[in-house]
């Protein structure tokens, strides 16, 4: 007998529903996209209304080929990828390929991988939403248009191998634009001042300035802070007011794509591309009491905090059974959706809430099980009773100044008992207050005036920078992820401390960009092309149209950009202070692929260049090259800093940057170096490698442990501790006068 035949993506998510579903059904993976436009040109006929050329991708073909055999012998085919936009392209592309029309196709829709979400599904099958389909195929188009036409234009005014994306670049201008703000910040001084002081019965209260004749302080310079001070000490200090006033704090709607990115980012330190990854897994399944796997969480790409009733009831009741009725509202609690939500799926939330996190504490990998606390935790939260406090504001008239102190007493915890202990319960500001009453003297003990001055906004976090396109409308939950990966793939930004930083090479890419396509690269006009996406799902507008209305105005850019190629070129070089060894003319910044240099502007006359920094120069060591006996110099290239012979390119021989520490695994003879992961983060590993694997990520000190007597200590900041040494065996910080006469770097 037949069986019918079910396509999804992934084999993980094959194997989960290929045992929901029994031997009724084949289900095999299409690994992901099957067709694509042709890499080799631009493959969208301009003239044709933007007719889109779709070749198959080389790699799937033999995967095509089996699913053309399992389909020819399927009594019925049933195309089921994620539940979204590219999710429906991806099945219309499984149906064109396997042939028949569309409509011979049945799509099964799975908002999460249960048991009973796929029966439902098989029970009730749709059609494959054209509408979705034309949504996702217009985005493509856009994007490929931008890609295949900016990026030339990039390579000949810049450098070769750049390349422009229509909503990545609208990304990295965001970060560049607060790199500007942040330059062009102009720090103000201010200064606070601080009273403690006692009650009779020698109660402590520490209170700040707050009004000055009724009005907020302003106290811009020292002066005026001793003037306001000797003020204070020649009057008395009293109780001039007491109030109390009751605060209820609710908790925060189930996660959305955006918030769990921004939360993992901020809890697990894990970047929105790691988050997405894990997520899935959770998504597709996995064995849970060595049963059959199971899906954990529902859909992970979604903007709509909406929950089924469902989900709802069975919450509700989990929340009576652990914490009883105090904590379970009168009404289940219903969150508003923002106005650009789509709500094509729910919140992201347990397929079965019962499934605490520790109960699948020992079936989960570290990470794995950290994201579904998080997702846990949220989701039950959500549907509890608030938090109540009373917050008491203490008012110390002294003449003309009133001081103030506030002070909070936990009266109800509410939904913060599931937080207990976690970094989600610690932004509550406690203090304790003394025993007061209004007309209360108190005495002084001390007055502290202190100098502050205002900060430049912070650079963007991965979570930050999601928050940021998410309220501007830029991207969608599917495409977060890969918007921030992609920008720093492309080198235009690096982390720094956890920060986004533009590089050199960002920031003119982005001037460039800006200059000459400023409708498309604009971020109201960006949001706005989200928008008339939205409209072709919904049936709003045709497909063809919104690319249209797209393409016209940047076609005329890209004549005009063309057109001034050679001006651009000149204007966005920098002249450098340096001159050529040369010509004698002053030097210029370019871009090459191991990043920014000195060229002489006379190319191709005069070829002379030399490293941008004097750091970047090459360094003599002490180190001898094993082949030829000659020095070995400290060389920066594509890929970090590296010990090169000083006879290139006659002697080749290289090696990687040794930091005077031994390896730390027993009898193991080899040395730690420098070394660069796939995603640019500098480790230290052993040169044994891979007969060797020992490696840590902070830079290695040839200091021994002065607790446990381990061989080294590791460089590490922390905004706590500061810059200190620690040891990764005992946990021991020290000062770093530890590793005075140590020579930084690994270079003697």
């Amino acid at each position: 007998m037949a069986k019918s035949l079910i396509i999804v993506e992934s084999p993980a998510k094959a194997r989960t529903i290929g045992r929901m579903v029994g031997n009724k059904y084949t289900v095999l993976a299409s690994l992901g996209h099957i067709r694509d436009l042709p890499k080799s040109k631009l493959g969208v006929d301009l003239e044709n209304n933007f007719s889109p050329a779709y070749t198959v991708i080389a790699a799937k073909k033999k995967i095509i080929k089996e699913l053309k055999d399992a389909a020819k012998a399927a009594d019925a085919v049933f195309l089921a990828p994620d539940p979204d936009r590219e999710g429906e392209a991806i099945a219309w592309h499984l149906a064109e390929v396997l042939g028949k029309s569309a409509s011979s196709y049945q799509r099964l829709i799975f908002h999460e991988i249960t048991k009973n979400a796929v029966k439902h599904s098989l029970e009730h099958p749709q059609e494959i939403d054209q509408t979705k389909v034309g949504a996702q195929q217009a985005r493509r188009i856009m994007d490929r248009l931008v890609g295949y036409l900016i990026s030339p234009f990039l390579w000949s005014t810049i450098r070769y191998g750049l390349s422009a994306g229509r909503v990545q670049s609208v990304a990295l201008r965001i970060v560049v634009d607060r790199e500007i703000e942040i330059r062009a910040f102009v720090p103000q001084e201010y200064w606070s001042i601080t009273a403690n002081l006692l009650t009779d019965k020698g109660g402590k209260l520490t209170t700040k300035l707050h009004k000055i004749n009724g009005k907020k302080p302003e106290i811009t310079n020292e002066e005026e802070a001793k003037n306001l001070v000797e003020e204070a000490k020649s009057g008395s200090f009293k109780v001039s007011e007491l109030k109390t006033t009751r605060r209820r704090r609710k908790p925060y709607a189930p996660y959305i794509t955006s918030t769990l990115q921004q939360e993992a980012y901020k809890q697990l330190r894990s970047s929105a591309k790691k988050t997405m990854m894990v997520a899935q897994q959770l998504y597709e399944g996995l064995s849970v009491d060595g049963g059959d796997p199971v899906g954990l969480i529902t859909y992970m790409r979604t903007d709509s905090t909406r929950i089924s009733d469902e989900a709802l009831s069975n919450v509700r009741d989990l929340v009576q059974s652990q914490f009883g009725s105090p904590y379970l509202p009168k009404e289940a609690r219903l969150y508003r959706q923002k106005q650009r939500t789509q709500d094509a799926h729910e919140a992201i939330r347990p397929t079965d809430v019962t499934r605490t996190p520790d109960s699948l504490a020992k079936v989960l990998s570290k990470d794995q099980l950290s994201l579904y606390r998080l997702i846990w935790n949220r989701f039950v939260a959500s549907q509890m009773s608030d938090q109540e406090s009373d917050v008491t504001t203490v008012d110390v008239a002294n003449g003309r100044l009133l001081f103030r102190a506030s002070g909070t007493h936990l009266v109800f915890d509410g939904f913060t008992r599931l937080y207990r202990d976690t970094e989600e319960n610690k932004d509550e500001d406690s203090v304790d207050l003394p025993e007061l009453l209004e007309g209360d003297p108190l005495k002084l003990k001390r007055l502290e005036k202190k100098q502050h001055f205002t900060e430049a906004p912070p650079r963007y976090t991965e979570a930050t920078l999601v928050k940021a396109l998410e309220e501007k409308g830029i991207g969608r939950p599917s495409t977060y992820a890969t918007i921030v990966s992609t920008i720093l793939a492309r080198d235009y930004v690096n982390r720094d401390k956890g920060r986004l930083l533009p590089t050199d090479l960002g920031e003119t890419v982005v001037k460039l960009l800006i200059k000459t396509f400023p409708d498309i690269f604009n971020i109201d006009f960006t949001a706005k092309m989200e928008g008339e996406l939205d409209g072709i799902e919904q049936g709003d507008v045709e497909w063809g149209h919104v690319v249209k209305d797209f393409y016209e105005p940047f076609q005329k850019d890209l004549a005009k950009a063309e057109e001034s190629k050679s001006h651009l070129k000149e204007e966005i070089q920098e002249e450098s202070d340096q001159e050529c060894e040369k010509c004698g003319v002053k030097m210029v910044k370019k871009f090459g692929r191991n990043g920014p240099f000195l060229a002489c502007p006379n190319y191709p006359e005069c070829r002379f260049t030399k490293p941008l920094s004097p750091d970047e120069e090459p360094q003599k060591t002490d180190f001898k090259c094993e082949k030829c006996g000659a020095a070995m110099m400290l060389r920066r290239g594509r890929y970090g800093r590296f010990l090169a012979c000083e006879h290139y390119p006659e002697c080749k021989t290289t090696r990687a940057v040794p930091t005077g520490v031994p390896c730390a695994r027993p009898d193991c003879s080899g040395g730690l170096v420098e070394k660069r992961s796939h995603r640019g983060r500098i480790f230290f590993g052993c040169d044994r490698y891979p007969d060797c694997d020992f490696a840590v990520w902070d830079r290695p000190v040839p200091v021994e442990c002065p607790a446990c007597k381990n061989p080294f200590l590791v460089e590490k900041e922390t905004k706590t501790h500061g810059p200190h040494l620690y040891c990764p065996q005992c946990r021991f910080r020290g000062d770093r006068s530890l590793a005075d006469g140590i020579v930084k770097e690994g270079v003697l």
